[in-house]
């Protein structure tokens, strides 16, 4: 689990950043949020987002593109759902929440996406 700083856009197009934990899975950033929650009713009317996770000044990846809802409200689930809902039941805990009712997750499908290492080194713990 990575933190995410998460922008999601409002109706009147003013842009807004909040916290994620971000799961990079596959190639893609995967998040949730509580249903109610002000960036889950801006993804569901623009699904355009960008998150930024930044370790210190030895790694930044940045991405912008537009999510998925995983596990709507109403209609089927991503066919992917079962196995994702297992890995964070897995993570957070079974009971942590009601997965039915109290959270949404996402994956952000990237349209760009960038990565800053000034040291892969140092990351990686390969002497140079």
């Amino acid at each position: 689990m990575c933190t995410l700083a998460l922008s999601t856009v409002t109706a009147k197009g003013e842009p807004r950043v909040s916290g994620a934990d971000g799961h990079f899975l596959h190639g893609r950033w995967h998040f949730g949020t509580a249903r109610g929650a002000a960036k889950a009713r801006h993804l569901a009317a623009r699904p355009a987002a960008s998150v930024a996770h930044m370790r210190g000044e030895d790694l930044g990846v940045f991405t912008h593109g537009e999510v998925e809802i995983l596990n709507p409200e109403d209609g089927e689930p991503a066919a992917d759902w079962p196995d994702l809902l297992a890995y964070f039941k897995d993570f957070y805990g079974d009971d942590a929440f009601d997965w039915d009712n109290d959270v949404v997750f996402y994956r952000l499908h990237p349209h760009w996406m960038t990565v800053f290492a000034p040291d892969v080194a140092k990351l990686t713990g390969e002497s140079t």
